[in-house]
């Protein structure tokens, strides 16, 4: 399993994006969290806006086209799209994301 985050500037996109996902079993579950405020550069300026963190729970079968769904619809021009390993959990549940995903590669 792997956790991808995605963020996304407001939360009618974050909800869009997350329905879509999880209805193209591109990931078992798909988490919003608000965010406050985040900082960043962008094009040599300081922004700070609220953003919404997609915690995408996944596996690394259907992350590719995870990826390229989440290029080809983002709102941003460079979205961020991180994963981490998951070493290890409850293997019930983590079973559970493999058998909710895609299987093909």
């Amino acid at each position: 399993m792997i956790l991808v985050l995605s963020t996304y500037p407001d939360e009618k996109s974050a909800d869009i994006a997350a329905a879509a996902i999880v209805e193209k079993k591109l990931a078992a579950c798909v988490s919003t969290l608000k965010i406050e405020n985040s900082v960043y550069r962008w094009e040599g300026k300081i922004e700070k806006n609220p953003e919404y963190l997609l915690l995408m729970k996944t596996t690394k079968k259907a992350y590719g086209e995870l990826e390229t769904f989440i290029k080809q619809t983002h709102p941003h021009k460079v979205p961020e799209i991180i994963y981490v390993d998951v070493e290890g959990g409850n293997k019930d549940y983590l079973q559970w994301v493999d058998s909710s995903t895609l299987s093909k590669p």
